[in-house]
């Protein structure tokens, strides 16, 4: 008996000792824009845990409530800068900018500085093929609406010559004749109709057209830069198919995918509550059916703000190259300290 409790009391001090943060591996720190960042590269960096590698995602100061992605970048002029730490920023259109600002200078020379590529997390969690799974596990109903994936593709095919010119205009440093504001206001969705998807991608090209002919007006000395910077675009990974992941993340969120959503949505639990009314055999059944229904589903906006079904998108695909890198880097170094 003394025997088989020293087994056991052994065993559970191995136990315990597991439990403990391996002193081997390597901490990297990894300084987040805000809260809700904190969340998204922990998925993102939950994927390259192992024994060598151990990453704490924190926001950029410890000592006060300094957020941001300014404040973010700035901690990479530090010594310890990548040795011990990287930091994890939105791209906004810093990358797009290629080098037209400080900011974007930053961002795509210093290797330790990772980014999403996309504008913002919000347009990762926006990915228009996981667009109906956010509307069954919202609504419990797996019926199909509408095409979601065309429409979204339709979209940015529309958008993409426009866009092309919002970036310009940036790259010259003109943040006036159309400010990125101005140009959301322009690509948003004025109006969404089950019954007549199309009405609103036509609304929406009329008014990139009217504009994109106001610009080749008062600008035609940029028409050409135009075109040589759509291609541009598209060989920095832009995919006109694909341009919602490039445009302003709470723009695409609020202002298209969830006016898209919403309605689809209501549309989804009105059905099922038919349904529901249809096959209860007596009054409280059906009462009891319905309670249970509603109290199953789950807000879409919730849910699309909680999507983790990112990871094949191109953008992500790309920053999953570059942490690779960095760790391969970051490997390279420890056994050259080790050797």
């Amino acid at each position: 008996m003394k025997k088989l409790t020293e087994y056991l009391n052994s065993r559970f001090i191995e136990a315990a000792n597991a439990l403990r943060p391996k002193r081997a591996q390597h901490r990297i720190i990894a300084y987040v824009e805000s809260y809700d960042d904190i969340s998204f590269w922990r998925s993102v960096f939950d994927d390259y845990e192992s024994e060598k590698f151990h990453f704490e995602v924190m926001l950029p100061a410890r000592s006060s409530l300094t957020k941001g992605k300014k404040q973010a970048m700035m901690n990479m002029l530090g010594k310890a800068a990548g040795r011990n730490m990287i930091a994890c920023v939105d791209s906004d259109y810093d990358y797009l900018l290629q080098g037209a600002t400080s900011a974007s200078r930053q961002l795509i020379s210093n290797p330790y500085i990772l980014h999403t590529y996309a504008y913002a997390i919000e347009n990762l969690k926006c990915n228009a093929d996981s667009l109906k799974q956010v509307c069954v596990l919202s609504t419990l109903n797996d019926q199909s609406v509408i095409n979601l994936k065309e429409f979204m593709k339709l979209y940015s095919q529309i958008c993409f010559p426009l866009f092309a010119w919002n970036i310009l205009l940036y790259r010259m440093h003109d943040t006036g004749t159309m400010s990125m504001l101005h140009f959301c206001e322009i690509v948003r969705l004025t109006s969404f109709s089950i019954g007549k998807p199309a009405f609103s991608l036509q609304q929406l090209s009329n008014r990139v057209t009217h504009n994109i002919q106001k610009l080749e007006k008062q600008f035609p000395q940029y028409i050409e830069k135009h075109k040589e910077l759509m291609e541009e675009l598209v060989a920095l990974g832009v995919s006109p198919d694909e341009t919602y992941f490039y445009i302003q993340g709470h723009h695409i969120m609020n202002n298209v995918v969830l006016r898209l959503l919403s309605p689809i949505c209501r549309h989804l639990r009105n059905k099922r509550e038919e349904e529901i009314q249809k096959l209860a055999y007596h009054r409280q059944q059906y009462n009891n059916e319905l309670s249970s229904y509603r109290h199953s589903q789950c807000d879409v906006a919730l849910m699309l703000s909680k999507n983790t079904d990112f990871k094949e998108t191109t953008p992500y695909l790309r920053l999953k190259a570059d942490i690779e890198r960095v760790l391969n880097e970051f490997d390279g170094k420890n056994r050259e300290q080790g050797s």
